[in-house]
């Protein structure tokens, strides 16, 4: 995507041979609407043949907005392309006009679905989603089909979003805490809920006996690693009513790798330098803390989390291997050392199917794609821990079609 020409009121892409102007519009913060052909799809990378997935369920990635206001210093969409890029160049946010709506028709083609995700690369309840609510009418849509659907957020969750929720089996709830210090929050993000607000989500989703799920994620090595301080964050998670721990330590783009210093360079002078020595280890397009050094911070908080009787998980943590294929390094994920639950969002979230107008769940199907020796899904393939796309599930939703709830 380039950048053809930018005013206050407009800005003109060239996206290939086209080229579009959008009015920019400035309430309640600077975004564009595109109208988007978006499809539903799996996760981005499937575990062969580098081994870079260890989410154990399948999920529905759903992305309303590209570009987030909450513009934490070490967000790894801000290495990213197309529209999110644009949102790192310019602050503009690409809001996908009538998103809910291309969803619904993508829901209405298929008969096997697995639960949605709000959102991988960017907060549903930023500022912008208060004028346009696609997040809340995305969820409606998975609801009225009887689907479940999850959100992470380091924002506010609507309570209307709650009362929505509430009474679905299998609909959860993630709330994203970096520190209990508010100061270094705000260094760490221009935006977002303060730590107390975060605290009140999980209270709110506890109340409604909605799943509430905890990540500190990322961990900032010298900032938030205290092992104190973050004892008493999960004292304090765990009173709230949260039921498991995600935890996954900073890794740094090298796209940005130099924004990231320096940013972080502004909150400790000093911990460039310590950097320079714990960020040995590249993972594909990033930065990581070496191995031995992560090794010991996860199993740290998860021995704090066993202790306040919480469940335990890592996110896209991984060691590198001695194999190699086409010349890259193979990784192995590091959950099979440290995670307490079967599933890596701490709640067993079966694949649904259709029946009439709306799905039900897989009896006795507990989500866990990645382990599951017995597919009671009918769908052995998902066993193999594929980077799944819409047309994945319309060809299941086809060949299983005779078979669904005999």
């Amino acid at each position: 995507m380039e950048i053809i020409s930018q005013s206050k009121k407009e800005i003109t892409l060239r996206q290939g041979r086209k080229e579009k102007t959008y009015p920019i519009i400035s309430d309640p913060l600077p975004h564009i609407l595109v109208d988007s052909k978006k499809e539903l799809h799996g996760w981005y990378e499937g575990i062969k043949p580098y081994g870079r997935r260890e989410c154990t369920s399948e999920r529905l990635l759903i992305n309303p907005y590209n570009g987030c206001s909450h513009n934490c210093l070490f967000c790894y969409a801000h290495s990213y392309w197309g529209y999110l890029e644009l949102f790192q160049r310019t602050g503009i946010i690409t809001v996908f006009r009538r998103f809910d709506q291309v969803i619904a028709r993508q829901l209405e083609s298929i008969s096997i679905a697995a639960c949605g995700y709000l959102s991988p690369v960017t907060d549903p309840f930023q500022e912008v989603n208060k004028r346009y609510q696609l997040s809340e009418k995305i969820i409606c849509e998975f609801l009225s089909r009887n689907l479940p659907l999850e959100f992470i957020t380091k924002g506010v969750i609507p309570q209307a979003v709650i009362e929505k929720m509430k009474g679905h089996p299998h609909s959860f709830g993630q709330v994203s805490i970096l520190t209990l210090n508010e100061d270094l929050r705000l260094q760490l993000m221009r935006g977002g809920a303060t730590t107390s607000l975060l605290l009140d989500n999980i209270k709110r989703l506890s109340k409604a006996n909605i799943f509430a799920v905890v990540r500190i994620d990322p961990i900032i090595p010298y900032l938030t690693d205290n092992l104190k301080d973050l004892e008493k964050l999960l004292r304090e998670v765990k009173q709230a009513g949260a039921k498991h721990i995600i935890v996954s330590c900073l890794d740094i783009p090298i796209k940005t790798s130099k924004d990231v210093y320096q940013a972080l360079g502004k909150i400790d002078k000093g911990i460039l330098k310590r950097y320079k020595s714990l960020y040995t280890e590249r993972i594909g397009y990033l930065l990581n803390a070496n191995i031995y050094y992560r090794q010991r911070l996860f199993q740290s908080i998860k021995e704090l989390s066993e202790k306040y009787q919480l469940t335990f998980a890592l996110c896209m943590e991984y060691a590198l291997t001695q194999r190699r294929y086409k010349g890259r390094r193979v990784v192995e994920g590091l959950n099979k050392y440290f995670m307490t639950s079967l599933n890596c969002e701490g709640i067993d979230v079966p694949f649904y199917k259709r029946k009439g107008e709306k799905f039900e769940p897989v009896n006795n199907c507990l989500g866990n794609c990645l382990t599951c020796s017995e597919p009671l899904c009918q769908v052995p393939e998902l066993t193999t821990g594929g980077s799944w796309k819409l047309k994945d599930y319309k060809r299941w939703s086809k060949e299983n079609q005779l078979t669904f709830f005999k």
